[in-house]
This record gives structure tokens, sequence and C-alpha cells, in this order.
């Protein structure tokens, strides 16, 4: 049975958390300095006593040392978090989502006990995800009701060297490049070894040969701390490799990160409504305070619809992703909810945040408001990850009940 009664701990993490957002995130996203600036550094600070409230690891199982949260409660805190500066939240979001799946999933029990000690112990030890290449995502994306062309494995190469791989390639827009102490780094096995498919490989970072460059922030297509990493004759153990051929962390993220990217983008727009909302209770005009004019009024309930069905979008995908046997029988469509919620609530989010913004008339484009920070950061989630475009198509594939040869970077 479809249920989103949330459970005594789901309340308390989220009253939780918006009080911490409250209390330290938002004085320190919203400072006037900050805003004017542009800049907009990461809150490190902000992002290490979350840690501490165990944020870090609220993905990881409770046997593994972490909280044990199912999706929907990541989905939860992702909107808290991000109501406050969207930034922490995908720093946070990246580390527990790769905590999860490497700990829980991926790793053999000698990776595991090599590797999770230190991430529990060191609240400043993030986890990134190196998978994106420039001229290997160039040709991707989904042709409507044709084959798409078969993965040939990532430009990043391994080749086995005695007990040892050399890793050489690049990658680029990888989350928590400034702050992570390990990589999940996709590569395709060369020489002997070579086969179809990407593989996993961990890369601390203090290896030798690794480069890092921050991405310019004018340029970056994420939220949190993006940029490149360069791969020269890094020498790794050979017990780094993780699974199987065809296990990758992109093919595991899947379902975990579609509904909790979406959570991000609901908390900005959250944030906007509730910074309209304050305003329109506190602007007065003609003898009245604006949200007793009608234009005002009923752009505000527009905007809170929007924000509702996009939330109940987003936490039937997470719900649904918690509970696959809801699917099995037939108690939630079939249809890919993850992709339902990216059809509709990115543009949605988008629109209303925007539409908060039209709430403070000329004020709302000031660099020292934080309406003109909102809009830019939907749209860096409206165009994020997996545009809206693909997401559409790969709907109605669904719906005409079309498959195509998967690849190891296909969504769901």
């Amino acid at each position: 049975m479809y249920n989103l009664h949330l459970s005594p701990e789901q309340l308390e993490i989220r009253d939780m958390v918006r009080d911490f957002v409250a209390r330290e995130v938002k004085p320190a996203a919203l400072a006037v300095d900050r805003m004017e600036s542009g800049e907009r550094p990461l809150l490190l600070e902000q992002i290490e006593q979350a840690s501490q409230l165990g944020l870090r690891a609220l993905a990881l199982s409770q046997e593994a040392g972490g909280a044990g949260a199912d999706t929907l409660t990541c989905c939860i805190v992702a909107e808290e978090l991000a109501a406050g500066d969207p930034d922490i939240a995908a720093v946070l979001a990246q580390t527990w989502m790769m905590a999860h799946v490497l700990f829980d999933r991926i790793m053999t029990p000698a990776q595991r006990e090599c590797f999770l000690p230190p991430f529990l112990a060191e609240p400043g030890y993030h986890l990134g995800h190196a998978c994106e290449e420039p001229d290997r995502d160039a040709g991707l994306g989904i042709h409507y009701h044709r084959p798409r062309a078969t993965d040939v494995g990532p430009a990043t190469k391994a080749v086995r060297s005695g007990d040892s791989w050399i890793v050489n390639g690049s990658k680029h827009h990888v989350v928590n490049v400034p702050l992570a102490k390990l990589f999940a780094v996709e590569v395709a096995l060369a020489g002997a070894d070579a086969g179809t498919g990407a593989r996993m490989i961990l890369v601390p970072r203090e290896t030798a040969g690794l480069g890092i460059e921050l991405d310019e922030p004018r340029l970056r297509r994420r939220h949190g701390a993006c940029g490149r990493l360069v791969l020269r004759d890094c020498r790794v153990p050979a017990e780094s490799l993780l699974g199987n051929e065809g296990v990758s962390a992109s093919s595991a993220l899947t379902g975990l990160r579609g509904p909790q990217d979406l959570a991000l983008n609901l908390g900005i727009g959250r944030a906007a409504y509730e910074a309209a909302l304050d305003y329109a209770q506190l602007r007065v005009q003609g003898g009245r305070h604006i949200i007793e004019h009608q234009a005002i009024g009923a752009k505000l309930a527009e905007i809170a619809a929007r924000l509702e069905v996009a939330r109940a979008a987003i936490w039937q995908a997470a719900w649904a992703s918690d509970h696959p046997e809801a699917l099995a029988d037939r108690s939630l469509s079939d249809l890919p909810l993850a992709q339902v919620a990216r059809v509709y609530a990115p543009r949605a989010i988008y629109q209303a945040t925007k539409d908060a913004a039209e709430c403070f008339g000329a004020m709302g484009v000031m660099r020292d408001m934080p309406l003109q920070k909102y809009v830019h950061d939907a749209l860096v989630c409206l165009h994020s990850g997996e545009g809206e475009t693909e997401a559409r198509l790969r709907l109605a594939e669904a719906i005409a009940a079309y498959r195509g040869a998967p690849t190891s970077l296909a969504a769901e």
C-alpha cells in the first residue's frame, strides 16, 4: 500500500535538520557580503557540523556505522539542507549515496575493512564518483525508438602491472573534487584484462599522479564543489578494483540519485516561496500588506500548489525505490516514477522560483537579496544531470513499451 505517513524517526530527523539549517546554514549562506560577491565559496564549517550530526553517513547501513536511512528519508534531508544552501546538500548527498553504494553493496570485505574505518573516523572524509568524460559524453543521449549505441567503455584506462593497476585518463564534472579523500573512478581495463563495459577502481586522493582542477563558478553545471580529475600513471593496488564486469557505481546510483537530486531542487523552490511569503506579509502597499492584494495572493497560491505537486511526485518516486514490491504487485504505476518526477518537477520548481521573485518586484533582482540566488540555483537544477527532454523521451518509450539495448550509463 502506498503510504507517505512519516515515521516518528523521519519527523525527528526532519525537525533536527530544519533547526540546524535555520541556526547555522541560512545566516551564513545569505550573508550580504557573500551574496554581493557572487563567488559563494563552500561553507566548510557548516559542512563539518552537518557531518558531525551524522548526515555524511545518512544512507550508510547501521551495520556499517551509518544511520541506515531509506531513499525517502534522504530526500527529506536533501530538501531541508537545500532550503539553506544547495551546495551543502549536494556535497553531503553525494557522500551519503556513495557510502551506501560502495560500503554496503560493491566493496569486498577486505576493501571495506581498509576504507570504512577512516571514513567513519574523520568528519571531513568525503567521497567522489568520477564517471563523466568530455569525449565520451558528447555522443550520449537518447534517440527516440532507436537502438542505443553500444557502450564502448570509458576512455580512462587501467592496465595491470604486477600487483598494481596503472590508471590514465581524465574525468570532468566530478562532485566533491576539493573535499573527497577517495574517488571511485570508472575505467576500462586494457591489455590482457581488456573487456567490454565499465569497471570501477578506487583511487585515494593522495595517489601520485592524481591532479585536481576546480571548475570556474560561472561554468559549473551542478551544485556542490565540482571539478576535473586528471590521472597520469596513477598506481593503485590490485585490490582497488571494485566488483565484477558490468557492476558499475553509475548503475547502482541510478535509483538513488534521481529522487534525491530532485529533492535538492525542491528545497530551493521552497526557500524562494518562504522568502516571498515572508516579504508579502511584511511589505505594505496601498495601505495593506501585499499578501492581501489579489494578484500576490493568487501568485503565492500557484507557487504553493506547484511545489506540493512536485513534492508528491518526488516522494512517490522515492517511496517506490524503497518498496519495489509495490511495483511487483501493481500497487503503483508501472511507469518509471523517477522519470515522471524529472519531467514535471524541475520546470515546475523553476517557474515557482521565478514567480516568487516577482513578488519582490524590482527588489527581486538585487544582488543582496536572496531571490536572485534562488532563481540561479533553480536554473542550475533545471539543466543539470539528465535533461528534461531526455527524461520525457525515456518516459515516452516506457509508455510505448519500447526497450532499447541498455548501457551502463542508462537511467532507469
